[in-house]
């Protein structure tokens, strides 16, 4: 199974760490059986990442799933960090329509859609994207998630009722204090983490880390 299959996987909860600015974080997350990073090309993020600063990314091929994220740009920075290999996934953070979505489509480029849950009536048209994964995190108009804020995990359970199909990520507000309640409560096919594994905002605390591997590993 591939790196990509089986993080996507809803038969078990897979970890995601986001926010990784440094080349040091994410070889560490690698060799500590991470399944996924984030890395956040978006300006004005407190973890940002200059594509520039980014070429270890290509180190990490093969050893970790590598996720770029971009809130409401435009797709060819995306579809060239793929192309060079710096990227297996992209994730689409912002206010993205499935016809923004339709160039990752197009390149058979894998990408998650995340979408900020305030109720339930932004995840009817969730299907629309077409996207590899669902993720849902809490709703931060402006800000587009890294709050270290939760939202009602009802709204997570009902979306895979409804749309068993799509495979469902689990953020907003994750810490390795609430993470083992995620994974029974929801089951999530993967936890995706910013702040909750932090020293502060782009620096990883890896007891944290190693924690939060704790509670998807649970049976």
């Amino acid at each position: 199974m591939s790196l990509s299959d089986s993080f996507f996987d809803p038969a078990r909860t897979s970890l995601k760490i986001c926010g990784v600015t440094t080349r040091g974080d994410a070889e560490r997350l690698a060799s500590m059986g991470v399944h996924a990073l984030g890395v956040n090309f978006w300006p004005k993020s407190k973890r940002h990442l200059h594509p520039a600063s980014a070429v270890w990314l290509r180190d990490l091929t093969g050893r970790i799933l590598r996720v770029g994220v971009f809130v409401n740009q435009s797709a060819e920075l995306a579809l060239r960090l793929v192309a060079e290999g710096l990227l297996d996934v992209v994730q689409l953070h912002g206010d993205e329509t499935p016809d923004d979505a339709a160039v990752f489509r197009e390149a058979g480029v894998p990408f998650i859609k995340a979408i900020g849950v305030a109720g339930r009536g932004e995840l009817e048209h969730a299907a629309d994207f077409g996207a590899r994964a669902i993720l849902l995190d809490a709703h931060a108009p402006g800000v587009y998630g890294g709050t270290g804020e939760t939202f009602d995990w009802n709204a997570a359970i009902a979306f895979k009722q409804a749309q068993s199909e799509i495979p469902a990520m689990l953020a907003g507000g994750i810490t390795p204090e609430n993470a083992a309640d995620a994974v029974a409560t929801v089951r999530p096919a993967a936890l995706d983490v910013a702040s909750g594994a932090e020293v502060s905002a782009g620096v990883k605390d890896f007891t944290k880390v190693a924690a939060l591997l704790r509670a998807v590993r649970q049976p």
